[in-house]
């Protein structure tokens, strides 16, 4: 009080102020000199989240091309000099068209040929029959002898064995003249031709190969790591290069057993149904498909700080409002957050904004608390392989 009244008498030198302002001024100086009450302590204010463990998903596209779900190699059945192919590569053709045709004289002739032994087969029978009825007659009325009569017998019997031998080969002829034409026994579309008119092909030689109309395929070449994280039977999307618009979507047809030697990639055929016409055979396509990762937790890349050469999170205790630091294990980083694969659980509150200034025990108003969801985790884990 000693420093007050003197600072009053400095006061009352120089201003001279009446009864009423000197009362003033000493109610004034009273009150600075009592103490304020300090407000509460409500924490330092920081952004928090609380997590949620989920599957990550991530988005894997991988191009391809449309083929047919089954391709046929149509060949002749004999050999001989082609002398039409009357299609090309990319021609559609209709079931029992004609592909290619082989030079029909010499299975003509071999057709005349067997025609003229039938011939001579049914008169030799014919001759023989008489014969045998005649030495028949005769043995029933004893004119003649019993070695006569089995030797008209085994004439007839070796005729007639004659004339069904002839019939066989006019029929074989006959199909093999028929054999001089190929035709499609499916409906389809030319990919490849493998003769050419006036080239000598033998037996089972392929002449065109046809991409049958009753399915389409989308071809990929998957790396192997892809395909040790395959689902049981996973549902593909499949749309065109050029315009994505143009979607068709399948499941895993066909999984390659060996590696191509060059690629070291399986070969991967998808099935697709009801794929649309614009999806013709050649198209090139992009394939995606969802992956589920195990069960993971992601957080913002603000939320990360240190503890020594680990990296850490600060948590917050929701009974007292207070942090305490944690070490974690991040599976790998995205362009916006960690992905944490352990030292979390499920509901932690994780300090997310003003982490810098924070130390363990220290008490925090968060400001606001949001979960991160499962489709902001995967939207922050999308990554994309072509």
């Amino acid at each position: 009080m000693t420093d007050m009244t003197a600072l009053t008498s400095r006061l009352t030198a120089w201003v001279r102020p009446g009864p009423a302002m000197t009362a003033v001024i000493l109610s004034g100086l009273a009150a600075c000199g009592q103490s304020e009450p300090s407000p509460p302590d409500m924490g330092r204010p920081v952004d928090v989240v609380s997590v949620e463990a989920s599957k990550l998903a991530n988005d894997i596209q991988l191009s391809g091309e449309i083929q047919a779900e089954n391709n046929v190699a149509l060949a002749f059945r004999i050999g001989g000099r082609v002398v039409e192919r009357p299609v090309n590569v990319g021609n559609r053709i209709s079931t029992g068209q004609i592909v290619a045709r082989l030079d029909p004289q010499t299975e003509q002739n071999a057709l005349t040929a067997a025609k003229a032994t039938l011939s001579a087969a049914r008169g030799e029978v014919s001759t023989t029959r008489s014969a045998f009825d005649r030495q028949e007659q005769l043995m029933a009325q004893g004119f003649t002898t019993r070695p006569r009569f089995d030797q008209a017998l085994q004439a007839r019997n070796t005729a007639e064995s004659s004339l069904e031998d002839a019939e066989a080969q006019v029929e074989l002829a006959r199909d093999r003249l028929g054999f001089t034409e190929l035709r499609s026994s499916t409906a389809g579309v030319v990919t490849a031709r493998s003769a050419e008119p006036g080239e000598v092909v033998q037996p089972g030689q392929a002449i065109v190969r046809l991409a049958r109309d009753d399915g389409r395929d989308a071809v990929f070449n998957v790396p192997a790591r892809f395909l040790e994280r395959q689902d049981e039977d996973p549902v593909i999307r499949v749309a065109l290069a050029d315009d994505r618009s143009v979607v068709a979507v399948g499941r895993v047809r066909e999984i390659a057993a060996q590696a191509d030697p060059v690629t070291r990639t399986f070969q991967v055929r998808v099935s697709l149904q009801n794929p649309p016409e614009a999806m013709r055979l050649g198209s090139t396509v992009i394939g995606t498909i969802e992956l589920l990762s195990p069960a993971v937790i992601a957080v913002p890349a603000s939320a990360l700080t240190r503890a020594g050469q680990s990296p850490a999170l600060w948590i917050v205790d929701p009974a007292t409002s207070t942090v305490s630091l944690r070490t974690v294990d991040i599976l790998r980083f995205d362009s916006d957050r960690a992905i944490i694969s352990h030292g979390l659980d499920p509901d932690d509150v994780v300090v997310t904004g003003g982490v810098q200034a924070l130390h363990p025990g220290q008490r925090v108003a968060p400001i606001r608390t949001r979960p991160t969801t499962a489709r902001e985790q995967r939207a922050g884990a999308m990554s994309r392989f072509k």
